[in-house]
């Protein structure tokens, strides 16, 4: 399901526009993401599944560590996906909210931003838990955001509450991400580790960019809306790198966790 946690948005007039959030998120998110996946005792002959694999970067870096295994990347979405990859990389366009897979296939499963957009995320990680063969890890990324009525600045409160808004009207939970860790536990999986990231203004430079396309590409349908004025949306992107502004407006929770082996 997109793994690039833009579900809430109508896409920018132009595909460029996309696949410019795309890089940025892919410099924003992966260096974490791949230095919990090295945590693991990950094994060249592991069978890994990426959903919501977006760009599909991780899916490739998932690929190059598992030489002799082999990854499925899965998205509603495939359009990001560069077509030359590598020879043991699958990639599929399938919505998970009317396909499953056999219980025990996969050896790793990511899930980045995916659970939190779908009818029913409670029962979907319940879903991709069963998909774990014995011994197998799931590692989930997702958010959790902050009330917007805390935030340090008059624009950061209207600019957050109209991102969560249009989140919420679009069937997203902006909340889910802190159920992670419960879910997984009710699930049987063992062996839990936990990390939290704080985001939003000026919680890093990669993160500050990812938010400068993000309203530039997506920015006017919450103009158009009603949701923020056009001069709040300028104000607040023109505060990301005053540090008076900065923000904790989300946090991402990842999580990660074992099926016991048999």
């Amino acid at each position: 399901m997109n793994g690039q946690g833009e579900r809430g948005f109508p896409a920018g007039p132009e595909e460029s526009g996309e696949r410019v959030i795309g890089r940025l998120w892919e410099r924003n998110y992966d260096s974490g993401t791949s230095a919990l996946l090295e945590s693991l005792p990950f094994r060249e002959d592991w069978d890994c599944l990426d959903l919501g694999t977006g760009t599909g970067s991780m899916a490739r870096w998932m690929a190059r560590r598992a030489r002799r295994g082999s990854v499925l990347a899965v998205d509603v979405d495939t359009s990001l996906v560069d077509e030359d990859v590598p020879h043991n990389l699958t990639v599929k366009q399938m919505d998970l909210r009317a396909e499953d897979f056999v219980e025990g296939s996969f050896d790793l499963i990511l899930a980045r931003a995916v659970f939190s957009q779908l009818p029913d995320p409670d029962a979907s990680l319940a879903r991709a838990a069963r998909w774990l063969a014995p011994g197998g890890w799931l590692l989930v990324e997702d958010f959790c955001f902050m009330p917007s009525e805390h935030s340090t600045t008059e624009t950061g409160k209207a600019v957050i509450d109209a991102y969560v808004r249009t989140f919420e009207a679009h069937g997203v939970d902006a909340y889910w991400g802190r159920r992670a860790p419960a879910l997984m536990a009710r699930a049987g999986l063992v062996e839990m580790g936990k990390q939290v990231r704080p985001l939003g203004p000026g919680q890093g430079e990669t993160e500050n960019d990812l938010m400068r396309a993000r309203l530039a590409y997506q920015g006017a349908p919450l103009v158009d809306n009603g949701l923020v004025s056009a001069q709040q949306l300028a104000e607040f992107v023109a505060s990301l790198d005053d540090p008076g502004a900065q923000d904790i407006a989300t946090l991402q929770i990842s999580v990660w966790a074992r099926r016991p082996a048999a």
